[in-house]
């Protein structure tokens, strides 16, 4: 493109800054310095010398072009900027010219002036004036050197501004130009990318269907904002085919027309009912699949570079069917590991499963390239599995700005497991970065046993171009506070150049001298295996845990990850337990995540619908925060009058503190968590919202008036 005309492209060297050398009679090479270099050769002496000939004469006419291209001015330059220059240079002009003018009479009088002070000299005169005179002469002298120099500075300021000025603006315009072109060529090569994937697709899937299988070819597109383009969300999500084959068994059939499984006719509410009455019998198994529509993807993620994404309003095209408050109830997924832990007599074992446990709650994350809803304060979300798994689980939304969501989870196998996670992510161009903040808690009740770790940051790469893919990385540091024991996992970084095998973690297992007992090796994708340590006489650090590697009898596996699901990679990628997290479920809270509209209308396939409902919910969101904010400052003025009291409730749920805790300055949102309350945590020393009960024993009166009407 034209872009690329006078700057170095990968593979390509510029003539006019070329180096062209003969090596011997038919070889010869040409390198632009150090960068790039090309061994060519001729069939014979004559045809080099022909090449080199042709090359010379090219790069004098690049040179010579090059030259001429400096000393035209600006010929890229708009005209409103060709106009608006060429005023400044006539004003600048016309200003030294006035300077030149004041110079000529500066000089003129001065002269004139110095002729005077001579003819007075001349003149006899006291002593006393003559002295005089002679001083006004030479001041007379001084300020006229000083006036030249004033105005030859000033002439010498118009030579260089008019000299670069040109110089200046086509710098500043080719700049523009570079960033138009950069946001086109990555617009058109994210087209180029999904028009190849398409046409392999169909290459792929077309003849293996048949008549009557699937419905039709394609799920009509969901207009977001009016912005449509032929950019498929294959760009962000790892897609369904677009001929859609389902198993009878799913009860349902997607067509065109019918692309939510369930009669448009029919209420949410209606359908909500319905689902709760199949979902009696047993946990579900499939959901409906992910339909395949069109989105810019690039006109939304351009405007994102370097800020925070949560407060991004983005279409539910980049979401998956579960919110953030369902992802982290996934880490439960491997909850087996806690419970074998909590049999563990040694502290140093148990410490094995809980840092496999912790590598387990990643595996999920391998293909899950959809972000989660956000959910709204005071949003919630239990899992009851105290009968089949022996745990029960409550996610509560605590914060909006920044989000933070509270997680609690007690087993009758003796653990429990409680975090507060703030997700903070930043979109960087090629990648996205996540990093989650807070500490996660597991205690063991019989031994007492306090453990305490934060999470990795995960990183989506490939936002603009080509399939997304996601890494982990960092160190985790597992402490056990009672016995001081430490495990230190190493999350190592996906490097096309590494050799180890992808998404690899290692750890070691060490007790509060330092002394390594254990070895942890494996992948957050898979599996992590345990090799115990045994030190010989004369063994170092280093050769034993080498040792431990290689004894294959010592090796335990401590987890493998679960297969996916038939037909997960129409359903988003999720494992059998996401499956069945948003499965309505009968007497849960009003603020239960499975009850949100929005969400459930994705899932159903009505993404338009679900685009506008997200809308509503986010402006009621707002309009409560805004409505308590209101009664916070009218108390605090009232409290300044000698009133006292709390501000007054806006909505049913609590109010949180005094408006006079608040930071001045700041609007002040008097809101409090229902089921969690702020505590400074005796461990850790930090302030995390701590689950202070009553929710299992509202749901089972079914006593809800507490709860905020949110959705």
């Amino acid at each position: 493109s034209k872009a690329e005309m006078r700057h170095t492209c990968r593979g390509t060297i510029n003539l006019a800054t070329a180096n062209i050398t003969v090596e011997d009679s038919c070889n010869f090479i040409i390198s632009n310095g150090g960068a790039q270099t090309y061994h060519l050769k001729a069939s014979s002496e004559v045809e080099r010398q022909r090449w080199v000939t042709a090359l010379e004469l090219a790069k004098a006419k690049a040179v010579k072009m090059l030259e001429e291209s400096d000393d035209s001015g600006d010929e890229s330059v708009s005209q409103t900027d060709k106009t608006e220059l060429q005023s400044t240079l006539r004003t600048l002009s016309s200003k030294v010219e006035d300077l030149s003018t004041c110079n000529d009479l500066i000089a003129k009088h001065g002269t004139a002036l110095q002729r005077s002070l001579s003819e007075l000299e001349t003149l006899r005169l006291p002593a006393e004036s003559t002295e005089k005179i002679k001083q006004v002469n030479e001041r007379a002298t001084l300020f006229r050197i000083t006036s030249n120099a004033m105005i030859n500075a000033c002439r010498d300021f118009l030579m260089l501004a008019q000299t670069h000025s040109k110089k200046w603006q086509k710098s500043l315009q080719h700049e523009r130009d570079q960033r138009i072109r950069l946001e086109e060529t990555l617009e058109q090569l994210a087209k180029q990318h999904n028009h190849l994937e398409r046409a392999f697709r169909g290459a792929t899937v077309l003849p293996a269907s048949t008549p009557g299988t699937g419905g039709s070819a394609k799920d009509p597109c969901c207009p977001v904002k009016g912005d449509l383009s032929d950019e498929d969300d294959d760009n962000e999500f790892f897609d369904a085919p677009e001929i859609i084959t389902m198993p009878e068994s799913m009860g349902h059939k997607r067509t065109g027309s019918n692309i939510s499984g369930t009669s448009s006719d029919i209420s949410l509410d209606e359908q909500y009912k319905h689902q709760v009455e199949d979902t009696k019998k047993e946990k579900r198994t499939r959901i409906p699949y992910k339909p395949n529509y069109s989105l810019n993807l690039w006109s939304i993620m351009k405007n994102c570079i370097g800020k925070e994404l949560s407060k991004i309003p983005m279409p539910v095209n980049f979401n998956e069917p579960l919110s953030m408050l369902q992802r982290l109830t996934e880490d439960l997924e491997y909850h087996e590991l806690l419970d074998r832990a909590a049999k563990c007599e040694s502290s140093l074992e148990q410490l094995c499963y809980v840092a496999a446990f912790t590598v387990s709650s990643y595996s999920t994350t391998v293909f899950r390239t959809s972000k989660p809803f956000n959910p709204l304060l005071g949003e919630t979300f239990e899992l009851d599995r105290l009968e089949e798994n022996g745990y029960r689980s409550l996610c509560e939304q605590v914060s909006h700005h920044p989000p933070a969501a509270a997680h609690h989870a007690d087993s009758k196998h003796g653990w429990t497991l409680r975090q507060e996670i703030k997700i903070t992510s930043k979109f960087r161009g090629k990648y996205l970065s996540i990093m989650p903040l807070g500490t996660i808690h597991c205690v063991f009740h019989s031994s007492g046993n306090h453990y305490t770790w934060k999470k990795v940051t995960t990183t989506v790469h490939n936002i603009i171009v080509g399939k997304l893919w996601i890494d982990q990385s960092g160190e985790i540091e597992i402490v056990n506070h009672k016995t001081g024991d430490k495990c230190n996992l190493k999350f190592v970084p996906y490097s096309y150049f590494s050799r180890d095998v992808a998404r690899k973690v290692t750890g070691e297992v060490t007790d509060p001298a330092g002394k390594v007992h254990f070895v942890l090796l494996g992948t957050w994708d898979e599996k992590m295996d345990c090799y115990k340590v045994t030190l010989s006489a004369g063994d170092n650090g280093a050769e034993g845990r080498q040792r431990a590697h290689e004894a294959e009898d010592s090796r335990v596996l401590l987890w493998k990850r679960n297969p996916l699901p038939k037909y997960a990679e129409n359903m988003y990628y999720f494992s059998e337990l996401a499956l069945t997290l948003n499965a309505p479920e009968s007497g849960t809270a009003p603020t239960d995540s499975r009850r949100r509209p929005d969400q459930r209308l994705m899932e159903n396939g009505r993404w338009d619908e679900a685009n506008a409902e997200k809308q509503r919910l986010e402006e009621k969101q707002r309009i409560s925060r805004k409505r308590r904010e209101a009664e916070a400052a009218r108390a605090t003025e009232d409290g300044k009058e000698g009133t006292s009291g709390l501000p007054p409730r806006s909505l049913p749920g609590p109010t949180a503190l005094t408006p006079s805790l608040c930071p001045p300055g700041t609007p002040y949102d008097p809101y409090k968590p229902l089921w969690f309350e702020r505590k400074k945590d005796p461990v850790t020393q930090e302030l995390a919202h701590v689950y202070k009960g009553g929710y299992w024993e509202s749901k089972e009166k079914q006593d809800w008036t507490l709860c905020p009407d949110i959705f």
